[in-house]
């Protein structure tokens, strides 16, 4: 009788959990509605590494508006590793006290003062990168500091994460940014070891698809247990990936080297490229001290456009003969963008025959076919109208560089 009673009571609390719901239920995912263009802003790593403190950011803030960055769309200004300090008895993280005495409020007030949003980095290992201390364990605690803090962006990494499966680390920290109720933009940044393009859709706005970038056009970094990647190798990694991209769920090719030392064509193939490539347009130069050259680089808004359409289709490879990939990307209004890439030092010539120019995107399901369409062709880097699609297209694309055509329907 005594078992049938207990089994009654246990069947009672059960319903009575049941009617509740579940209390411990996590939600997994992003924030939605967040960028559903690929986020453009800047990164200390690329220039810095862990030179980092209040003084750099506060000026790269101020630099951003005054080069004309923040007005041709930038706006994240996200600290990499390196800004911690230590955790607290309770085991809440606080910035190094030497590198940012005001605080990491005061900082993001500061950035928010400028029109801007302000970025941070952490680790779901138990070190960072930088051997500073990581997430793991701490995710919900860390995700309350930075609702706190007024933080509106996260760069997520993978060292030291022994054990750990990658989905599932991500998840967790998606789960605690939702809980500490303030919008975030989540940045996977597992290097695209673990393929997050295949789970990570509803959990992160972007992810790294490779290794890091570092300022070569074209070579390896070889550090002996890992690699760094030129641009164009970066570039030859992003194949077979676009279809998982698309708005609010990005595919990173990680942060842009413009600016630091690569030749200005180099510099503009690269910025092309990841604009075909709707990445995100993240610059890791020192924006206090850029040169006018690479500041037009860097603000081109018809470039940006490529980048930003808000069809978000990722840019695909049409051809490649005698060095020169010729690149393909559907935009918004019957639009198309199409770069010559010259992966080549020496000058080559390029030559489009419209005619027999009809070209089917499955992915998008859209065509260009000039034959029906007759498009208006303009060259974004020269910032000028080239005639229609009524005539053949003849140039040369100057070694290491690009020519980007804008191609718009004539009325």
């Amino acid at each position: 009788m005594k078992k049938i009673l207990l089994s009654l009571a246990l069947l009672a609390m059960s319903f009575i959990a049941f009617g509740q719901g579940n209390n411990y239920a996590q939600d997994y995912t992003k924030y939605d509605g967040l960028a559903l263009t690929p986020p453009m802003g800047w990164n200390s790593w690329n220039k810095f590494a862990c030179n980092v403190d209040e003084k750099l950011i506060r000026e790269t803030a101020d630099a951003m508006v005054s080069s004309g960055m923040r007005e041709a769309g930038y706006v994240y200004i996200n600290i990499d590793d390196c800004w911690h300090g230590d955790r607290d008895s309770l085991g809440f993280i606080h910035p190094d006290p030497k590198r940012f005495p005001s605080g990491m409020k005061a900082l993001a007030d500061y950035v928010h003062s400028k029109g801007l949003k302000l970025g941070i980095y952490s680790d779901a290992g138990s070190m960072t990168c930088g051997g500073r201390p990581g997430s793991r364990g701490y995710e919900f605690q860390d995700a309350q500091t930075y609702a706190k803090w007024g933080i509106d962006y996260l760069k997520y990494d993978w060292c030291n994460t022994e054990g750990l499966s990658a989905e599932g680390a991500y998840k967790t920290m998606a789960a605690a940014l939702k809980k500490a109720g303030r919008p975030v933009v989540f940045s996977i940044c597992e290097w695209g070891t673990y393929k997050p393009w295949g789970w990570a859709q509803n959990v992160g706005h972007l992810w790294r698809t490779t290794g890091d970038i570092y300022n070569c056009f074209d070579c390896v970094k070889d550090h002996g247990t890992w690699k760094s990647w030129g641009v164009m190798q970066i570039l030859d990694m992003q194949e077979g990936l676009r279809k998982y991209a698309g708005p609010g769920h990005w595919n990173d090719p990680d942060m842009m080297e413009i600016g630091n030392g690569m030749t200005a064509g180099e510099d503009r193939a690269h910025f092309s490229m990841w604009s075909m490539l709707a990445a995100p347009l993240i610059a890791g130069n020192d924006l206090r001290n850029m040169s006018q050259q690479t500041r037009d680089i860097l603000t081109n808004k018809e470039v940006i456009a490529v980048n930003q359409d808000k069809l978000g289709i990722q840019g695909f490879k049409h051809t490649s003969k005698d060095s020169v990939e010729t690149w393909l990307k559907p935009l918004k209004n019957g639009q198309w963008a199409i770069t010559f890439l010259n992966r080549s030092k020496s000058p080559k010539k390029v030559e489009l025959k419209w005619k027999d120019t009809i070209i089917t995107d499955d992915l998008s399901k859209r065509e260009l076919n000039p034959e029906k369409q007759r498009y208006q062709v303009r060259d974004l880097w020269q910032k000028k109208n080239v005639g229609t699609t009524k005539k053949d297209f003849i140039s040369t694309v100057p070694g290491h560089d690009v020519v980007m055509l804008l191609l718009s329907p004539s009325k």
